[in-house]
């Protein structure tokens, strides 16, 4: 995770990662649509599509594009497509377990799709629950740290959160998924300003990578990234952040 979220850091820095407008907001508007028609078109009381629709915000995608997507997932959207969420677990090289999560609406091609990536890239894919045991699922509220320290987040820990983690000048307060809408409101209540919040997926522990697969590892990584249908990548590997760099130069 740790090196997982380092990469992607890097490679938005140095542009690597911006992909044709177009194509992010199809993948954009599939995580909403699959979000809202699985838990409801409430963003308050559906975490998964708040996080969907924070984003989709994030890149600047149109309001109407969002409320269409929303639409389309409740069923009142004149153009519903049957898009469904799959997921593929799998290895990379020096034993990374990775996650994948795609929404399609042609599921052979999709598994066609992943299934070469991991094998082109000296990856391969297991069998369902080889590897998802190894993560969770938290709600995530960020708070600026440098304003606010872990004793001004009583009134979260009230409200069910479940830890304080101090990262890179921020506090991230993790809860079950179904207590993020009341953590995050008992925190504004509090008048601190919450940041970004959603769900977010973390490794249990972690898989040092060394060298000599990291650069292979991150070519998979990257390859799954880059098909169509897939929306999100998890993977539980740490990489000194020297060699991040040196792979991103």
């Amino acid at each position: 995770m740790a090196g997982h979220s380092k990469w992607s850091s890097i490679k938005h820095k140095k542009g690597a990662a911006d992909a044709k407008r177009g194509k992010l907001f199809t993948k954009l508007a599939k995580t909403i649509t699959v979000a809202a028609r699985e838990g409801g078109g409430d963003p308050d009381g559906n975490p998964a599509l708040a996080t969907a629709i924070q984003k989709a915000k994030a890149e600047s995608m149109p309001k109407a594009n969002i409320e269409r997507a929303i639409d389309r997932g409740t069923g009142e959207g004149a153009d519903a497509e049957a898009v469904e969420r799959i997921q593929f677990e799998g290895y990379g090289p020096g034993g990374a377990a990775i996650l994948v999560e795609a929404l399609t609406d042609n599921r052979n091609r999709t598994s066609a799709e992943v299934r070469h990536a991991f094998s082109r890239h000296g990856g391969s894919l297991g069998e369902p629950g080889s590897v998802a045991w190894m993560f969770e699922t938290h709600g995530v509220v960020v708070v600026d740290g440098e304003k606010y320290s872990e004793d001004d987040l009583i009134g979260a820990i009230d409200a069910g959160a479940s830890d304080v983690i101090v990262d890179d000048g921020k506090l991230k307060v993790l809860a079950e998924p179904g207590d993020l809408t009341a953590v995050r409101e008992a925190i504004e209540a509090d008048g601190i300003p919450a940041g970004e919040f959603g769900l977010e997926v973390v490794p249990k522990n972690t898989v040092e990578i060394g060298e000599d697969d990291a650069g292979t590892l991150i070519k998979l990584l990257d390859a799954i990234e880059d098909q169509d249908d897939v929306n999100e990548v998890h993977a539980n590997f740490d990489i000194p952040d020297e060699v991040l760099e040196k792979l991103a130069g």
